[in-house]
């Protein structure tokens, strides 16, 4: 199970770590953490040196609520800082965090690697054929209505038959486009209740059913801080628990904030799934 990342082929069947560089004033943990070069810059060095395979740059918060802002805007956050990381860390594989096409292909015309696209291409038609036009890899989520408007869209007959269907049709249309390689990710808090995002941790191997690599983005999000009655700031230990929980439902990427400790949960899990071998 690999992908083409630029020209390196990365091996998804072991777990990978994605650390997240939120470039957003507005995110709910990481909102204006990096606001200098040096502050990001030094941010990336450590996310690689501890492991990370990939790093995801956002300049739109996807936050529930979140305000929206213009593609010219996205772009005038985003771009700087692609050129700034690309110039320190030519070999850094760099996934965008965007569901506009224009912003994804400005992005990967300076060097970005790959498209996290919270919405699956139904924001933007015009998505998958940037994304095809680069071959570059395609992060395909699940999500209903806006960051917005996400919140009202929680009612669901079966949400992993829902979730199967959905994937399907993306995944066909990208298909179409001649995407060739496709990440689904289930979309954790968004369009989801607390109580769904459990019932989808628990059930994610059924997604397998789909062979395609799956994304987990859990990272200090409101079913584990406000579960435990706490704050994002406070939710690192729940959310290497529930990690464990991904990679041994069927995660292949972990979307992460702390990627020491992401790495090291994968380590544990490597190790566990050596033992079943012995």
């Amino acid at each position: 199970m690999t992908i083409n990342c630029k020209g390196t082929l990365i091996d998804l069947s072991a777990p990978k770590v994605m650390g997240i560089l939120n470039i957003t004033p507005d995110s709910f943990y990481d909102g204006g953490r990096y606001a200098t070069p040096k502050v990001i810059l030094d941010s990336v060095e450590k996310m690689l040196s501890d492991g990370a395979t990939f790093i995801d740059i956002g300049a739109y918060s996807s936050r529930p609520g979140a305000t929206d802002i213009t593609e010219d805007e996205e772009l005038h956050r985003i771009l700087p800082i692609i050129n700034l990381v690309l110039k320190e860390f030519p070999n850094v594989l760099l996934s965008v965090d965007t569901f506009r096409s224009r912003v994804a292909k400005k992005c990967l015309q300076v060097g970005a690697a790959m498209i996290n696209d919270i919405s699956g291409g139904r924001l933007d038609v015009k998505m998958m054929g940037v994304v095809s036009e680069f071959q570059a890899p395609y992060i395909l989520m699940h999500m209903r209505g806006t960051p917005q408007t996400m919140k009202a869209q929680t009612e669901y007959d079966d949400l992993i038959k829902i979730l199967i269907r959905y994937f399907s049709e993306q995944v066909a249309l990208a298909r179409e486009k001649k995407i060739n390689d496709i990440i689904i990710d289930p979309g954790f808090g968004f369009a989801k209740t607390i109580a769904q995002n459990f019932t989808l941790l628990q059930h994610l191997d059924l997604l397998k059913i789909l062979a395609l690599p799956m994304l987990v983005g859990i990272s200090r999000k409101s079913m584990i801080y406000k579960t435990l009655d706490s704050a994002p700031k406070n939710a690192l230990n729940g959310t290497t628990a529930l990690h464990m929980v991904a990679l041994q439902n069927g995660a292949n990427i972990l979307r992460v904030h702390d990627v020491k400790e992401a790495v090291e949960c994968v380590l544990l899990y490597n190790e566990l799934e050596t033992a079943k071998l012995d």
